[in-house]
C-alpha cells in the first residue's frame, strides 16, 4: 500500500498529484489489470516478441545502433 504524507501548509491538489506520481512509478494499475484475466503463457510471449520488434523498429528509425 503506498503512503503518502501530506507536508505542512502542503495543498491537497499537489499531494495527491505526488500520490499519482508514484502509482504511475510502481506500475501498481498495470498489474491490477493485467491480473484481472488470465492470459496464457504463449501469448504472453507473442506480446513481448511484438514490443521488442516495435521498440527494435523504433529505434533503428531514429538512427539508433540496435
Amino acid at each position: 500500500m503506498l503512503r503518502i504524507e501530506i507536508r505542512k501548509g502542503e495543498n491537497i491538489d499537489r499531494a495527491l498529484k505526488r500520490y499519482k506520481k508514484k502509482v504511475r512509478n510502481v506500475k501498481l494499475i498495470k498489474e491490477i489489470r493485467s491480473r484481472k484475466e488470465f492470459t496464457k503463457k504463449s501469448v504472453k510471449m507473442r506480446e513481448q516478441l511484438q514490443k521488442a520488434e516495435y521498440k527494435s523498429r523504433y529505434l533503428r528509425a531514429q538512427g539508433v545502433d540496435v
